[in-house]
């Protein structure tokens, strides 16, 4: 009988513990966003860097913008999910903008944009055009 009122309590408290680490409340996101400086080549990339509204395939959009007063990194937003990026070099020419914590890559070259997963191997949208690209 003892042994079956211990295991009772025992269990009671690991409940009672599980339910108390599911109401903890989250952390609290940084206030202040620390941005690594960039070098002068990606500086000179982040200036072909189209920034505003491009129209993706199956009626999917991906918008990109600069972060003010923080010159080479941008916002690129898609699905409701945001990317902190910044400009990578690339030998052929391409513009390619990379959030390496996220793994997440916006591809840009002359005629389109793409954005993928480079964790998985994948891309998350594709055949995005900027209305400059159209021309």
């Amino acid at each position: 009988m003892k042994r079956l009122t211990l295991v009772a309590i025992a269990t009671a408290l690991s409940i009672g513990a599980m339910a108390a680490e599911k109401h903890k409340p989250a952390a609290k996101p940084a206030t202040k966003q620390q941005y690594a400086a960039l070098s002068a080549e990606q500086l000179s990339t982040a200036d072909r860097v189209l920034t505003g509204q491009s129209r993706c395939e199956f009626d999917q959009s991906v918008n990109v913008a600069a972060i003010p007063n923080q010159k080479g990194w941008f916002n690129v937003e898609h699905k409701g999910k945001s990317y902190l990026m910044a400009p990578e070099a690339t030998t052929t020419g391409a513009v390619r903008l990379e959030d390496k914590k996220a793994g997440m890559m916006w591809l840009q070259i002359a005629n389109k944009s793409m954005l993928m997963n480079s964790k998985i191997g994948q891309r998350m949208v594709d055949n995005c055009v900027h209305p400059s690209q159209r021309t």
